[in-house]
């Protein structure tokens, strides 16, 4: 077992709440999370975490989707791990040209205003040209479509914050 995962298995309740909520802002998701434990490895934890994640709902998709700074945002007063991932999963949005920044900056308004929430994709390993296209191109589909598409991406981040959290 992990170090990292033994000793939340045995934290407080506030404490182990903390820990998830800086993988997956969604409230709910956290307390499903810490009322799991014990848990007792790192594949169940993996298991679980989607297990829970499936049985949200667009309430909690969206408290989710708010922690997380707009794509391309070089600026941000977030503070503790969850900012700091958030940095590293787009580090490539910091050396991006000015037009690309300009562009993702115009086209996340375009997104909020037409879906009502925060553009969420998985930008770990992207370039802020492949997230400026995936953006362009989600910005085609329908409200429903998009929220479940914006789900499945916070999965993705949360399972590869799961794992940076317990390299901790």
């Amino acid at each position: 077992m992990s170090r990292i995962l033994d000793e939340w298995n045995r934290a407080d309740v506030r404490g182990a709440q903390a820990a998830m909520l800086a993988c997956c802002g969604a409230t709910r998701w956290a307390q499903e999370m810490v009322a799991a434990r014990p848990i007792p490895n790192i594949a169940a934890l993996s298991g679980i975490a989607d297990r829970i994640w499936a049985t949200m709902d667009e309430n909690d998709w969206l408290e989710a989707f708010a922690c997380h700074p707009r794509i391309g945002e070089r600026k941000t007063d977030a503070a503790g791990p969850s900012a700091t991932w958030s940095k590293q999963e787009q580090a490539s949005a910091a050396t991006a040209s000015d037009r690309i920044l300009a562009e993702l900056a115009e086209k996340n308004t375009e997104y909020e205003h037409k879906f009502g929430f925060t553009y969420i994709v998985c930008a770990t390993g992207k370039s802020a040209e492949e997230m400026l296209a995936i953006l362009t191109h989600r910005l085609n589909s329908d409200r429903q479509t998009e929220l479940r598409e914006a789900a499945e991406q916070q999965r993705q981040i949360t399972q590869i914050r799961l794992g940076k959290w317990l390299m901790q």
